[in-house]
């Protein structure tokens, strides 16, 4: 894809007209939970406003709220933050690629629906299979990304628009991603791999090995089969676990979700903010906390995180893992089957 490649150059331009806007940001390394997290310094942030949350049902609810701003995702797009467009052709969706305007990473872009879609909705097939097909040409072009998916109220979204972003990574991956890969499974890599749960993380978390044979060559079809049962495998997962917890707040289910070319996964998600003890401040998360690296704006909140611990500011949002418990329901279920099967 010449759209990847021609990233620097645009950013470049984007930059030096003042459309993007770089705040630029320290990281520190914190071990935790076998996890080399990232706590991510921008102290630009102080000075970012309070907005009210966004409308997430539709463009006409984001235009009636009192003090929201316009959908900044719908057309006329500022021509030095397009990069560029792309049409699924099997689903007839149309999406554009926009540098995000307000960047902490240089290089972090967003993959979004031509038309308005709620932010809500979960991911469609289109949708995976063309931010994977951003990874794939990332790959081809020396680059590696990976991509992310703020679903709900209560999953860190900040756009009511429907877009999955993507940032530049270190070619281990972002952190849980190194963590998700030394996993052992038990099914050879050439059989469709079954979801699995990181047990050193202290929140629910569900992740999907996908095939190694996946290449810029897989036919669209099957990349969109391949990538539609992981993603609907690890929902059903994420939803299981939202009904295990009997105080689970009222409303759609919120989760996020992390794609790289060699895993996908699914966090369910309790909460948006964490009220963090020492500061009493409320310490947004999405789904780049999960990924492993967390955006403070303060030396004095950097430091309330390392004490508080991550782990604990992630189970916080997030919500307690029953993995075992929906392993063995499975087990229980196919033997159910087996049963049924016997005697008829």
């Amino acid at each position: 894809m010449e759209l990847i490649s021609g990233i620097p150059e645009k950013y470049a331009k984007a930059t030096e007209s003042g459309d993007l806007l770089f705040f630029p940001s320290t990281t520190t390394l914190h071990q935790e939970n076998g996890v080399e997290f990232e706590i991510r310094l921008c102290p630009a942030l102080e000075k970012k406003p309070n907005l009210p949350p966004p409308h997430f049902d539709s463009y006409e609810d984001c235009e009636k709220a009192e003090g929201t701003k316009p959908d900044p995702f719908a057309p006329p797009h500022n021509a030095n933050l397009l990069i560029g467009e792309l049409k699924d052709e099997d689903e007839s969706e149309d999406y554009v690629v926009l540098f995000n305007k307000y960047s902490v990473v240089p290089h972090h872009i967003l993959l979004v629906t031509k038309e308005f879609h709620s932010q809500t909705a979960p991911l469609l097939p289109s949708d995976l299979v063309q931010t994977y097909k951003l990874l794939l040409a990332a790959r081809d072009a020396g680059r590696k990304f990976f991509a992310f998916y703020n679903c709900g109220t209560l999953s860190g979204a900040s756009q009511p628009h429907k877009h999955l972003q993507l940032l530049p990574i270190d070619p281990d991956g972002p952190p849980v991603e190194r963590l998700a890969r030394k996993a052992k499974l038990e099914v050879p890599d050439s059989t469709p791999e079954r979801p699995f749960a990181l047990s050193t993380l202290p929140y629910a978390n569900h992740i999907r090995r996908l095939p190694s044979s996946l290449s810029s060559s897989t036919p669209s079809t099957e990349l969109s089969h391949i990538l539609s049962a992981a993603f609907m495998s690890l929902l059903d997962l994420a939803i299981s676990t939202i009904r295990h917890d009997p105080n689970y707040p009222i409303g759609p289910p919120s989760y996020n979700v992390i794609l790289t070319l060699e895993h996908m996964h699914v966090i369910p998600r309790r909460g948006e903010t964490y009220t963090l003890h020492e500061t009493g401040e409320e310490l947004s998360v999405n789904a780049l906390g999960f990924a492993g690296t967390l955006l403070v704006k303060s030396e004095r909140e950097l430091e309330a995180v390392r004490k508080e611990s991550i782990g604990s500011i992630l189970r916080g949002v997030g919500l307690e893992s029953v993995h075992d418990l929906q392993v063995n329901e499975d087990v229980r279920e196919a033997g159910d089957h087996a049963d049924e099967a016997k005697t008829s």
